[in-house]
């Protein structure tokens, strides 16, 4: 069965989720509630280097909080997309619209 460990980090204004695993429909209710809850009180990076798989259900919960932050004033970020992610990131063509950075010293 897959798993997926998040390992959570404070920056000077922003949250860091670190995903290691898969993120996908059997996985996502524990980062599911930490990333809704946390982009409501400020800036979420989301670091998907060691994403090994990203289904639609990862996506959506990404895209929804992606929604949730610009309606409070927040942004969230994608960062040091694995080649799984990138492939489903892709897919949604929403690439361009999505806050995508390669390190959280591009935070605004």
């Amino acid at each position: 069965m897959e798993q997926l460990t998040i390992t959570e980090k404070s920056g000077a204004n922003y949250l860091l989720f670190e995903l290691d695993g898969a993120l996908n429909a059997y996985t996502l209710a524990e980062f599911q509630q930490k990333v809704y809850g946390a982009i409501q009180k400020s800036n979420v990076v989301i670091d998907l280097s060691k994403i090994i798989e990203l289904d639609s259900s990862g996506i959506g919960v990404i895209m929804a909080a992606f929604n949730d932050g610009e309606n409070c004033g927040h942004k969230l970020y994608l960062m040091a997309l694995s080649n799984e992610s990138e492939k489903t990131v892709t897919a949604t063509g929403f690439k361009d619209q999505l806050n995508i950075i390669n390190s959280v010293t591009e935070v605004a």
